[in-house]
């Protein structure tokens, strides 16, 4: 649990900044080109996670002839861009659920060693059938550094699982407000 925890860990503190970075350049840059296809192509050189460029290339798409192109202009951006945006949320929230789970669960494992030491310790002092100091201490040390295991492994997974679900809120609060401001400019004024 712990390797996979700090290489998701690892993996999204790199990502997550870069792709924030890229999405704030990206929009700006949207929204100084002179046209849309030369705002796809000036995304298109910062989006490297392709994050904003799906939602601009899904509001031009059409399928004309299907259930897709019914209803008016604007229901069918709503649902293009609801769908793009789904897609470019899903990549961010990648890895989140891993974090979850062992931030959870880790402790739970390091108090079942826990639980399975003192037993070690019990059945030692029954078999010898007196207490001594040699039969408490090890595997009551065992139950100890499992306790610190489980809480080493678990306390990265929560405070980055936190830190990044602040940073993923922030582009998704970013994402969400490009879209809807691509969407009302798409519907009323088709360019």
């Amino acid at each position: 649990m712990s390797v996979a925890s700090w290489v998701v860990i690892l993996w999204k503190a790199w990502l997550l900044p870069r792709a924030g970075g890229d999405v704030a350049r990206g929009v700006a840059a949207f929204w100084q080109a002179p046209s849309l296809e030369d705002a796809r192509q000036k995304v298109a050189a910062f989006d490297r996670e392709a994050l904003v460029l799906p939602l601009i290339v899904a509001a031009r798409a059409e399928a004309p002839g299907t259930l897709a192109a019914a209803g008016d202009r604007a229901q069918q951006l709503t649902r293009v861009l609801r769908d793009a945006l789904h897609v470019a949320l899903n990549k961010l929230q990648h890895g989140q659920v891993l974090l979850a789970t062992v931030g959870s669960t880790a402790p739970f494992v390091g108090l079942l060693g826990t639980v399975w030491g003192i037993y070690h310790a019990l059945t030692g002092i029954a078999s010898a059938g007196q207490i001594t100091i040699d039969k408490v201490s090890g595997p009551v040390g065992e139950a100890l550094i499992m306790t610190a295991a489980g809480l080493a492994v678990a306390i990265p997974a929560v405070l980055a699982y936190n830190v990044f679900g602040r940073q993923i809120g922030r582009i998704e609060a970013e994402l969400e407000g490009f879209a809807r401001d691509l969407r009302e400019l798409l519907a009323h004024h088709p360019v």
